[in-house]
């Protein structure tokens, strides 16, 4: 108990301390998030989920904030947590779940929990926004499945072709096979985003922005989008407009490890060496070992990260595997 003196009559006043609870804290943050401070609800939000652990409710708002700032992975850990709390009954957390997958790129996982909703709350409040999703996924599904076998064997010749002079940054040679294909397979979306990137690094530098930023209107929650544009916006030295790119790709995880390494590379050649290293870590080298940037990139990180022996371990077993890597001059001068 606190006391004060009163200086004038010399009586004392007990204060009784105000000693604020998870609900005090939930309302803070629901005002910050009404006014859209995300970090500040964020903040309030966090302090009312460890005063009052076992409410759900705390746990489903803090989750649609992270959302709302790009924070999937944090939002579907919250919201995993409350299903298996809650035995399933907050049934809202798994449309909640198929969003932030979809927003991931993660379709399978989007479309289980998609129909798991609707499986459980067949009018629910959220059944039209479930019913959409499914219906993008399985348009983008079709497309990507509208294949005959000819047409397979030719688009994986093109593919590896490109990606052996994309590895080896031969644009001039990559950027003619790249025309190539996005005249023969429009439909394949990657295409782009090489091409951008190819155009970039031969000078190109504002046609390849401008279109990387045509592809992001139309797609905004393009992984390949953010990226590309990430590295464009680095390299061209708008720290801001690349550190709104950077942001997103923090929280995205994806499931396929080539866009693994695509991320942890981005992250490795703009400086964010710690949060590459960890990236770096867990990519399965059997799958990406064909990349000559995963030995180049993660080689650059370790040796930034002051793991000078390695580092050039990386960078030997790199040369050995891709000749070209070792006319480079070392991870030092990256």
């Amino acid at each position: 108990m606190h006391h004060i003196e009163n200086k004038s009559d010399g009586r004392q006043h007990n204060v009784i301390p105000f000693i604020p609870d998870g609900e005090f804290y939930f309302t803070k943050g629901v005002e910050a998030f009404q006014k859209r401070k995300f970090d500040s609800s964020i903040k309030w939000l966090v302090k009312a989920v460890e005063m009052t652990p076992k409410d759900n409710l705390y746990k489903c708002q803090l989750s649609i904030i992270y959302t709302e700032v790009g924070s999937y992975h944090e939002a579907n850990q919250l919201l995993t947590k409350v299903l298996q709390s809650s035995d399933g009954q907050y049934t809202d957390c798994y449309y909640l779940l198929a969003n932030n997958y979809a927003h991931l790129g993660l379709l399978n996982d989007a479309k289980k929990y998609a129909k798991s909703y609707l499986d459980k709350e067949p009018d629910g409040d959220f059944c039209d926004e479930a019913e959409q999703l499914l219906e993008l996924i399985d348009f983008d599904e079709d497309e990507n499945n509208d294949w005959d076998l000819e047409e397979e064997d030719e688009l994986l010749i093109y593919q590896e072709t490109i990606f052996y002079h994309m590895d080896n940054m031969e644009w001039d040679k990559a950027i003619p096979l790249l025309e190539e294909m996005m005249t023969l397979f429009p439909e394949h979306k990657l295409t782009k985003h090489d091409y951008t990137h190819a155009l970039f690094f031969s000078g190109y530098k504002d046609d390849a922005v401008e279109m990387e930023l045509d592809i992001l209107n139309d797609q905004p929650d393009s992984l390949h989008s953010h990226v590309n544009l990430a590295v464009f916006f680095y390299e061209l030295g708008r720290i801001q407009e690349y550190e709104r790119h950077i942001k997103g790709l923090l929280n995205v995880y994806p499931m396929h490890e080539q866009q693994k390494l695509r991320i942890a590379v981005t992250l490795a050649r703009t400086g964010v060496y710690h949060e590459a290293y960890a990236r770096f870590c867990k990519l399965s080298k059997s799958i990406v070992k064909n990349h000559l940037s995963y030995y180049k990139w993660y080689s650059v990180t370790a040796y930034k990260l002051g793991e000078p022996s390695k580092s050039l371990s990386l960078w030997e077993e790199g040369c050995k595997k891709h000749p070209n890597l070792s006319q480079e001059e070392g991870p030092w001068n990256v």
